[in-house]
């Protein structure tokens, strides 16, 4: 009887592209993959390590599954991922009950990780450098059959300060584009109609290995996939969104009219100190840009509070930002000192009630946004792709091209007729209820 291997993987979208790369070597090995990794005999849980919220979950979740390999319902637990690579032996040292902790470089060896655990070798700590993580490769799909992400490149060398990426992941390397748009073939070929380009820095896609920005190219090529219907770019670095980006989006029909600039905040000396380009007036510049050049364009934007001397000035200023520049789509959290960051050892820490207060009063902000503009939908009809049926609230729901999976809204709505997971449908919007709307197919 073969091994069952089951997956958590937590964290962004990179990391779980990581971890279906990890399954399909599992299921190539003949191990057998199983969805409920409570009724696994290996449990591998995939880490996110970026900011203190997350590394408390990723331990969390390791021992509730340490719990159970205590009552004999599984034999192994296994931690890969961020946490991982970035702790590595402080995390058995810390949870002893592990058998194994695998770093990003040691991905590729995780079947002989899991025998050797079989053959009775003591727990281990299995690592190499970063760049060995290899980023080709079969994938099993773990988000619902029509929806799949695309990771185009991996690493970062932006070293904002206060970021643990580029020590956790390595340096910034772009995957080729025919490795790329071959991938893209594949998911189209086994039934994906959404396709969610996604690295570090999207913007910055080709500099390495063609010498020059890529990502307008790449995405033109996706484009001529039969079968892709919506491509989404996420992680647009504002600094690096070019005249022929904004120009490729607004021409081809199968980019969404959406753009995810994480800009952290509008402050100079701020950004200055985060180790990031721009300001106010520039960004300002170009949100308005953008919007001229694609109409209707939909704008995310994550934002940051209580960075190291964050004044209430400061504060302030990025509050009136919010309010004028009026974003669709907007997330907001308090500053995490991360240790072996720059940032982290900056002398003008900001209390963490401050910070935290700031960051509700940013998104409290952004509700009221976010209903002036939901509103404005009420009696539009709106192309939704049907995500499941809702059996509770006894409708369907799916997302529109304004919500990207996971991190935005929904589409609830009614229907005279069965749906299937992933088909298309017109639907108008009648209400609205916090950040989703709620219509009915037409």
């Amino acid at each position: 009887m073969a091994t069952r291997v089951g997956m958590v993987s937590l964290g962004c979208a990179k990391n779980q592209v990581d971890a279906e790369r990890m399954l399909f070597m599992l299921r190539q090995e003949g191990f057998e993959i199983v969805a409920d990794a409570a009724l696994a005999d290996v449990v591998i849980v995939n880490t996110c390590g970026f900011i203190e919220s997350a590394k408390q979950e990723a331990i969390d979740t390791i021992l509730e599954f340490c719990t159970l390999k205590q009552e004999g319902r599984i034999k192994a637990v296994i931690c890969t991922g961020c946490l991982a690579e970035r702790y590595r032996s402080e995390v058995l040292k810390e949870i002893p009950e592990l058998d194994a902790v695998v770093g990003i470089g040691c991905n590729s060896e995780i079947c002989d990780v899991i025998r050797d655990i079989y053959a009775g070798e003591p727990a281990s700590v299995r690592t190499a450098e970063k760049e060995a993580l290899d980023i080709e490769g079969g994938r099993i799909l773990s988000t619902q059959p029509f929806t799949a992400y695309l990771k185009i490149a991996e690493g970062c060398d932006n070293c904002c300060t206060f970021c643990a990426i580029p020590s956790i992941r390595g340096r910034f390397r772009s995957r080729n584009i025919e490795d790329v748009v071959a991938e893209a073939r594949w998911l189209a070929s086994v039934g994906v109609t959404e396709i969610v380009v996604i690295a570090q820095d999207t913007t910055r896609y080709g500099e390495d290995n063609y010498g020059e920005k890529k990502l307008p190219e790449l995405l033109r090529q996706l484009c001529r996939i039969d079968g892709i219907k919506w491509i989404r770019t996420l992680y647009c670095y504002p600094e690096r969104i070019t005249d022929e980006l904004l120009d490729t989006i607004a021409s081809e029909e199968k980019l969404v009219k959406y753009l995810d600039i994480p800009m952290q905040h509008c402050c100079k000396d701020i950004l200055r100190r985060m180790n990031r380009e721009g300001d106010r007036e520039s960004l300002e510049a170009l949100i308005k840009k953008i919007r001229e050049k694609i109409p209707g364009v939909i704008l995310r934007t994550t934002v940051m509070t209580g960075f190291p001397g964050e004044t209430e000035e400061q504060f302030s200023e990025l509050c009136e930002f919010i309010k004028e520049m009026k974003f669709e789509r907007l997330g907001c959290f308090a500053y995490s000192a991360e240790e072996g960051t720059p940032a982290a050892d900056f002398e003008d820490q900001v209390p963490i009630k401050i910070k935290e207060k700031r960051s509700e009063i940013i998104m409290e902000e952004q509700m009221f946004i976010s209903d002036r503009f939901n509103e404005s939908m009420i009696g539009k009809t709106l192309e939704v792709v049907t995500e499941g049926f809702d059996r509770y609230a006894e409708c369907w729901y799916g997302r529109s091209s304004m919500d990207a999976p996971e991190i935005d809204g929904k589409v609830f709505f009614t229907s005279d007729r069965k749906l299937r997971e992933g088909e298309y449908v017109n639907v108008t919007v009648d209400d609205i209820m916090d950040y989703d709307l709620i219509g009915t197919r037409v």
